[in-house]
């Protein structure tokens, strides 16, 4: 593993990275929404996300506030100029203010003249103090934007409405100076941060989270955790002017001293499926939102949009333009192979608009410390991982082989450079695939001939267990370019694994640890409880490939794998091995960009 520095240079070296990656000044878009002040005052690293990088999920409550404003958008009325109103009743009107660099879709605009009074529907209640029903200040906060827009257009505002749907009230906010310079300070400060291209610090405890649509993506516990840092007060953030004070501040504590647990606030497993399509001559079509697969004319099968995450061709499948077109806007990846199981590339949609990730990824890729000592944690992972699986599947591991990667993975912090590295990577490689027949139990069905391994061969692969493991290997790779595409990272450049024309070397980085947890682990259950058979391959002089019915029975067992539930070592929670590719990409990403001081390999025991 990486070694840590020294506590008393431990805050000076956090502090030196985050400078290090600091991303350059970007330009900010002319306008911000209204919206995106309320997401501001509610929670800045929300509206990073949101409005920087370009991200938005639904949950049960942001699908509800919409199903809520649909009948408010139906129909745009027009607003008259204010010495021609008389009476003011306009939905759906979209304004903008120069002056203070705002844009505003108004619910309802209510008025005589020119007194004009914005209306704001919201689902929840309103916050509720001695004094009465208030609104929140992040609704505040939009209410005033709306009220600075009507005002560039001529109109006398003085007060604005929030109306919430949970308690049918409506709760008045009065437009006074003072909280229109609290607005204004507040816009000026939203733009620095979009500027400065660096996330705040996620919020601490808050009650704000359990309900958010995006915490699976902000993590805000689980990067406490791997900050190391003391938990600040309860809903503190950081301000943009406070960002080296709590990096030079924080002290190292062990992570069992952060909190009792984590809090688990996304779902263990993803409902959406991964769609697989491996027929020869099949066509992808599509019906308004539904994926149909048709063999010439003939319907063999339909998919709805919306349960699937990902599609995947193999060989002579036709994606058309309708249906491609629908998928890079709903961003589902389609992912194509060749026949034979290669990876051959992927089609996406715009993915994240924000660069700032990858600028930090090409400048940390060119940093030698930085690449070595993420080369240091991967390479000790896959060897923990390999000696774990050969632990827990041969029938009588060698205990010289186990003490030898225990003592290569203990001595990858001590090498000095990548290429040492790659000897040291494959020296533990040739004892694990020495060791790797043992791990096929030819116990069962007598009149099956069993599979034999020798030693690990590719391009092509020579026989059935190295074919089931390149398919397994391409299948793993897939989905982890997948998700590098998911998180922002470009995909090629990679860390450990260096730049070659064609090739995913961050993928490949990541994939590492995973290698013998998913892959190897997927081909021994299919080889073990039979689930292929030497029927199930082809060779074709000595190059072996599996047939169509080999391959769907490698993809049942890879995504069954997948969907394995496993204890995270560092959070305590369990979830599926895809949310786990997930959840290390992201880790990646803060490490990258400064926010995290180092990787923390996925190991399991």
């Amino acid at each position: 593993m990486i070694e840590p520095a020294p506590a008393s240079s431990l805050s000076r070296t956090r502090l030196r990275m985050a400078r290090a990656t600091m991303p350059p000044r970007a330009a900010v878009p002319d306008y911000l929404p209204a919206r995106m002040l309320n997401e501001f005052v509610y929670c800045r690293r929300l509206f990073f996300y949101e409005w920087v990088d370009g991200l938005f999920a639904h949950s049960a409550d942001t699908l509800d506030g919409a199903h809520r404003h649909e009948r408010h958008d139906r129909k745009e009325d027009e607003l008259l100029p204010p010495d021609e109103a008389e009476r003011i009743h306009a939905r759906s009107v979209t304004l903008s203010s120069d002056t203070h660099g705002l844009i505003a879709k108004l619910d309802l605009i209510e008025g005589d003249g020119a007194a004009a009074t914005p209306v704001d529907y919201k689902r929840g209640s309103p916050k509720d103090t001695e004094a009465g029903p208030e609104a929140w200040p992040a609704d505040r906060m939009q209410l005033v934007a709306q009220a600075l827009v009507l005002r560039e257009h001529g109109y006398e505002v003085k007060d604005a409405v929030a109306y919430y749907y949970e308690t049918k009230q409506r709760v008045r906010v009065a437009i006074d100076d003072d909280i229109v310079g609290e607005a204004v300070a507040a816009l000026a400060e939203a733009r620095a941060i979009a500027a400065l291209g660096r996330i705040p610090s996620p919020l601490v405890d808050s009650p704000k989270c359990p309900r958010c649509s995006l915490v699976g993506i902000c993590l805000p516990d689980e990067t406490r955790r791997a900050m190391g840092l003391e938990p600040l007060a309860p809903e503190s953030q950081v301000s943009l002017f406070g960002v080296d004070t709590e990096l030079a501040g924080d002290r190292p504590l062990d992570s069992s001293s952060i909190g009792p647990e984590i809090r688990q606030l996304f779902a263990a497993r993803d409902d959406l499926r991964p769609l697989y399509i491996t027929g020869f001559g099949l066509t992808v079509g599509k019906s308004d939102d539904v994926l149909q697969v048709r063999d010439k004319k003939q319907l063999v099968q339909e998919v709805r949009m919306h349960d699937i995450s990902q599609v995947n061709v193999f060989g002579a499948v036709t994606v058309t333009g309708p249906a491609l077109q629908s998928l890079c806007w709903a961003e589902k990846p389609v992912a194509h192979f060749t026949s034979g199981g290669w990876f051959a590339g992927m089609t996406s949609g715009m993915g994240l608009k924000n660069v700032f990730l990858r600028i930090a990824q090409v400048r940390q890729a060119d940093d030698p410390r930085f690449t070595l000592a993420f080369a240091r944690e991967a390479v000790a992972t896959k060897i923990r991982n390999q000696r774990t699986l050969l632990q827990r599947n041969h029938v009588e591991p060698s205990r010289a082989v186990l003490a030898r990667l225990k003592a290569l993975a203990d001595d990858t912090p001590h090498v000095t450079s990548l290429e040492s590295l790659l000897g040291v990577e494959g020296t533990a490689a040739r004892l694990y695939f020495e060791g790797f027949a043992g791990m096929l139990k030819p116990e069962g069905d007598d009149e099956l001939p069993s599979f034999e391994f020798g030693h690990r061969n590719r391009r092509p692969p020579r026989d059935p267990v190295n074919a089931l493991l390149s398919f397994a290997y391409a299948l793993l790779t897939k989905d982890l370019t997948i998700v590098c595409h998911a998180v922002g990272f470009d995909p090629f450049i990679g860390f450990y694994h260096q730049p070659r024309f064609g090739r995913p070397a961050l993928a490949l980085d990541l994939m590492e640890g995973f290698r013998p947890l998913i892959a190897d682990s997927a081909v021994l259950s299919v080889v073990n409880t039979r689930m292929v058979t030497t029927k199930d391959f082809i060779h074709a002089g000595r190059a072996v490939t599996l047939t169509a019915s080999g391959r769907k029975a490698l993809l049942r067992a890879y995504e069954q794998r997948m969907d394995n539930l496993v204890t995270h070592p560092l959070f305590g929670y369990r979830v599926s091995y895809r949310r786990v590719l997930e959840l290390q990409a992201r880790l990646l990403a803060r490490v990258v960009t400064g926010e995290l001081p180092r990787y923390p390999g996925f190991e399991t025991r």
